[in-house]
């Protein structure tokens, strides 16, 4: 097998048996792209001809380059080393040479993070005499009521929905399934989404399951989605836009102001580590001082 074929059956590999998401093994696709174009250019035609000094000097390449963030170079890195050891676990190679080769340190950027205020004029925005306003209200409430992620809450169904019971069940990465407490106001936002605007957003579609659909009463796109918190972020005067993950950011920070345990947001995020999670207690940092200024007895000069 040459090096595209053997690229190609390590990302049906991970769509297949790893089940990973779509946009996960399209940005595997991307990064390895660009890592087979620098291999060939260096006369590589399999993956058992490449060296550890090879891997190494293509990510200090990257590394050089201005424009690419080192979260976006440890990202490629990762892509590589999981590529390589895919190699030996099919024994197309018998050593893991991108095992040992040191990538830089990922500097995370703290979250944005709407206040409690600002969330609430973002949601009230909605023009809720229309469907479509009444569906960005409804998508606006569960995501930050849940913390989902967009692409979790579009591909809900309505059997996700347990209202009853307080619920909401969510699809993360790699299909696992978790149960999501959803709040009142977002139920009564979701309840009126599905009375008054989902059976018109329908009535000319085929049919489907989903929760949010378009006006062909098909499954609501992410790219409607943005435009739908766009256009409330337009109509709350917030500038720049809010995009659905600062509503996800905005939930989890809210969370552990309000005292939540990490471990419980942990879970409600779906994150596979509390590693993950605790990016979001950084933002938390101005509270912590206000705190303990306000406290402490000999915190300052009284």
């Amino acid at each position: 097998m040459n090096i595209v074929e053997q690229v190609t059956e390590y990302l049906a590999f991970c769509a297949v048996e790893r089940n990973l998401s779509k946009n996960t093994v399209a940005a595997y696709r991307r990064d390895l792209e660009r890592y087979v174009n620098y291999l060939q250019g260096c006369g590589v035609q399999a993956l058992s001809d490449v060296d550890e000094s090879t891997v190494a000097r293509f990510i200090r390449l990257l590394s050089a380059e201005q424009q690419l963030a080192s979260g976006s170079v440890a990202r490629m890195a990762a892509s590589i080393r999981g590529l390589h050891r895919f190699a030996v676990r099919e024994r197309w190679t018998e050593v893991d040479v991108a095992r040992a080769v040191s990538v830089p340190n990922s500097q995370h950027r703290l979250p944005k993070a709407l206040s409690v205020d600002e969330v609430v004029r973002l949601l009230e925005a909605a023009d809720t005499a229309t469907p479509l306003g009444l569906r960005a209200r409804a998508l606006a409430e569960l995501l930050y009521s849940t913390g989902a992620r967009v692409s979790e809450a579009l591909a809900l169904d309505l059997d996700d929905l347990a209202m009853d019971e307080r619920l909401v069940r969510v699809r993360g990465k790699g299909s696992k399934e978790r149960l999501v407490p959803i709040g009142s106001l977002a139920r009564q936002a979701v309840d009126a989404y599905l009375t008054r605007a989902r059976p018109y957003l329908v009535h000319h579609g085929k049919g489907t399951p989903a929760l949010f659909v378009n006006e062909r009463g098909a499954r609501l796109s992410r790219q409607s989605a943005g435009a739908d918190l766009e256009e409330l972020s337009r109509r709350a005067h917030l500038d720049p836009p809010v995009s659905p993950h600062v509503l996800r950011h905005s939930f989890a920070t809210h969370l552990l102001n309000g005292g939540a345990d990490i471990r419980v947001v942990q879970e409600l995020l779906g994150h596979a580590s509390v590693a993950t999670t605790q990016i979001y207690t950084k933002v938390t940092v101005d509270q912590l001082r206000e705190v303990y200024l306000s406290s402490h007895p000999r915190a300052q000069q009284r």
